[in-house]
């Protein structure tokens, strides 16, 4: 490429253009920028070649090596763009229309040639969802749905129906990404009172007695298929609109697994709510699922579908994996506030913590060391812009977008596989930037009567280690004094408590007697605030203690627990400062 740096392109009501990422973020000046405000859609070419885009007079496609424009297809029409696995062909699609003079409809799906503006084929499309024809990763075979069945074609001679599916009404199909063999998956809806089904065909081997794998299930509105990358194992999540059973608003999921061997298997969650996320590694032996109520539970599951890791709860409903399968972003968009967690996938290890809130996008770049976020419009038309950041948490650039401008999509450039190598991962954070916008408030909200002082009362405080407290500005002496003599009884409660506990072994470690003294011999005091901190600092001491008990009988702790084990150390030390 002539490009070693991948680039963002830009689509907004300012045109489309493109610019180079880290470390230059400088415009890519050859590239014949679009001041156009009518920019529908823009695509890479899955391999990275071609670039296209859609400006409501004509769809240009252009060589990525030059950044010169190849072809334009006069089509004011088109509304929606999408490449062929390797980018020999641009399919576009353009409103369906029926007239009086047509009343069935003129073609308004067309298969072009990327690099000559060659029209292929021409089909009628009334479906503005799961519209583009789908292509095997070598382009030797293109399928579709015509009416309840798949039509089949090879070598892109659309002439010729070569194979049909029609067993019975297929709703939605999937060819595998892999070479050949060929699989093709077809969801096939029950009729009432019976069941749906999951049928894995390898290709050309269609009847119903020649399936791979199948797999029955009922309860199945909608369906999607999620695809590892070898081509040999695939996910089929059902979904109901509506969960009879009253338990959830918005419907029920369920996760099933089937592969080319002919396994298939019903992936068990560990908590009852949606599943909010799915999604294979790029190494093809494991994937990780987002599911369960608030604060959602995130597991890694191997291909014979068990659970392998616990990320442990917290309010999360997004996954994606680098390209290169070692870093693991999980975050919680859209009605949740933004969080971004970065894993090390290989030693199950948290890189590192951040926050992006009002992001409705998120990509990774190719390389695997950087993603990009951005609040785009119609989604949100406030704060529009885009953001880059490395792996480690650092923000590195930042593209505000003013007001009377609007952000509509941003993509990184495509590149051939194996472009980027897989590199080892480093926990210390890159040297980043200030974001311009300010970020919210982790400031607790104190009436007007309290401010003023002092305080040692921090937002959420308890609320990392499970708990939820409402703290009181005290006002009078009385109060005071009530809250004292609280904490010393409870004191005296806790060291009876600890001394049953005392020199217990949990996890390789022995519980010290500086713990069980420090907890249980908290003086009187009259600050009330440092009382408050005390005792605040004791309970979070006693939940460690239980939390020992729990890993020394066996059971398996999740990350925050044991991270809250970890913090022991450091609370005894905060302690014993305040009893001095």
């Amino acid at each position: 490429m002539a490009l070693t740096v991948p680039c963002v392109a830009v689509r907004g009501s300012i045109g489309i253009s493109v610019g180079q990422g880290p470390p230059s973020y400088e415009a890519v000046k050859t590239f014949p920028k679009d001041d156009s405000k009518t920019c529908k859609a823009m695509a890479f070419s899955p391999e990275g070649r071609y670039f296209a885009w859609v400006n409501g007079i004509t769809a240009k496609v252009l060589h990525c090596d030059t950044w010169k424009i190849v072809t334009e297809i006069k089509k004011p029409k088109i509304s929606v763009i999408q490449f062929s696995s390797l980018g020999t062909y641009l399919m576009t699609l353009e409103p369906f229309i029926a007239t009086q003079s047509s009343p069935q409809g003129t073609p308004n799906l067309h298969i072009w040639k990327s690099e000559s503006g060659e029209l292929v084929k021409s089909f009628k499309q009334k479906k503005q969802t799961d519209w583009e024809p789908q292509w095997s990763s070598d382009e030797k075979i293109c399928g579709m749905i015509v009416g309840a069945d798949v039509v089949l074609y090879e070598d892109a001679n659309f002439e010729k129906i070569v194979h049909r599916i029609n067993i019975v009404k297929v709703a939605k199909f999937s060819i595998s990404p892999s070479n050949t063999p060929y699989h093709i998956l077809c969801y096939m809806p029950g009729k009432p009172g019976q069941p749906s089904f999951g049928r894995l065909f390898q290709y050309p081997k269609f009847e119903a007695t020649q399936a791979v794998a199948n797999k029955s299930f009922f309860q199945a509105d909608n369906v999607n298929i999620y695809w590892n990358n070898a081509g040999t194992s695939a996910l089929l999540m059902t979904s109901t609109d509506v969960d009879k059973t009253g338990a959830s608003y918005y419907g029920k999921e369920t996760l099933h697994y089937l592969d080319a061997k002919g396994e298939t298997a019903i992936v068990m969650l560990s908590k009852n709510g949606p599943i909010h996320a799915v999604q294979w590694s790029p190494k093809n032996t494991e994937f990780c699922v987002v599911y369960g109520l608030m604060p959602a539970h995130a597991t890694l599951f191997n291909l014979k579908c068990e659970a392998v890791f616990q990320f442990g709860a917290l309010h999360r409903n997004s996954i994606y994996y680098n390209p290169q399968g070692n870093i693991l972003i999980m975050s919680g968009f859209g009605n949740l506030r933004g969080g971004v967690e970065l894993w090390d996938v290989g030693q199950r290890k948290l890189i590192a913590k951040t926050e992006a809130p009002d992001t409705t996008f998120l990509q990774w770049s190719p390389d695997g060391e950087h993603f990009m976020t951005a609040t785009t419009a119609p989604r949100l038309r406030m704060g529009n812009g885009f953001k880059i950041w490395h792996y480690t948490g650092s923000l590195l650039y930042e593209r505000p977008w003013n007001e009377q401008e609007e952000l509509w999509e941003v993509l990184w450039q495509t590149f051939p596989p194996d472009t980027f190598p897989e590199k080892s991962i480093s926990y210390k954070a890159v040297e980043g930037i200030a974001p311009s916008q300010p970020q919210a408030s982790k400031q607790a909200y104190r009436p007007p009567s309290a401010r003023g002082g002092t305080t040692t009362f921090k937002l959420h405080d308890d609320e990392e280690f499970g708990i939820s407290k409402t703290s009181e500005f005290n006002k009078s002496a009385k109060k005071t004094k009530k809250k004292t003599n609280k904490v010393k009884k409870d004191s005296e409660a806790s060291a009876s408590s600890q001394s049953n506990y005392n020199n217990r072994s949990t996890n390789g470690q022995v519980t010290s007697t500086k713990t069980q003294n420090a907890t249980a011999n908290v003086p009187e005091c009259d600050d009330a605030e440092r009382c408050k901190k005390m005792k605040r600092i004791k309970s979070k001491l006693e939940q460690i203690s239980k939390l020992k008990e729990l890993l020394e009988s066996g059971k398996q702790l999740e990350i925050n627990q044991l991270d809250k084990i970890k913090k022991e150390a450091d609370l005894l030390k905060e302690l014993e400062e305040l009893t001095l």
